[in-house]
């Protein structure tokens, strides 16, 4: 009775460990199964934020982009949203990942093609990893409202190596409510 049961102990962990070890299949889907992970640090320079701003993205006539700072953003079609952060004494590329978490999901995600982009499987949270020139230590990111959207509370939270640098709370209100 008992070569039975080490029998059994054993099979089961040779399956399990095979399992376990395996090659995934190659999936058209991408989905975001941890979204907390991120690559290895790429620099070995401490990074530290100077100034952040979250709000509505503004273009003039000339090409330049301001923010106007809010926490409430106007459900209307083509309405950019998005954050600029300024890091202090910083100059070259820098790898970031932002996670968007919505509260329900979207009709559609879209973004820029050749993104690093991934959805979670609920449809709720997105995670866009980009290497970004940082000219005068700024970096930004942007979305635009599409048919769609979900109302209530969004959350956007922006990492470098592994490192929560930033938060940005807001909410997504019908227009009437400006």
């Amino acid at each position: 009775m008992r070569i039975w049961a080490t029998t059994a102990v054993l099979v089961s962990s040779w399956l399990i460990f095979g399992v376990i070890c395996s090659k995934p299949i190659n999936a058209t889907s991408v989905l975001v199964e941890n979204v907390i992970s991120s690559p290895a640090p790429t620099n070995t320079k401490q990074i530290t934020v100077s100034n952040t701003e979250f709000g509505l993205k503004r273009v003039d006539s000339k090409g330049n982009v301001t923010i106007l700072r809010t926490t409430r953003v106007p459900l209307q079609q083509g309405n950019a949203y998005g954050w600029r952060i300024k890091l202090k004494d910083y100059q070259g590329e820098v790898k970031w990942r932002e996670v968007l978490r919505l509260p329900k999901p979207p009709e559609t995600w879209g973004t820029d093609n050749g993104e690093d982009f991934s959805i979670s499987a609920d449809g709720t949270t997105s995670v866009t990893r980009r290497t970004q020139s940082a000219p005068n230590g700024v970096i930004e990111n942007f979305w635009t409202i599409a048919p769609g959207d979900p109302l209530g509370k969004h959350r956007i939270e922006v990492y470098i190596d592994d490192r929560l640098i930033s938060t940005f709370e807001f909410e997504i209100i019908p227009v009437k409510q400006i």
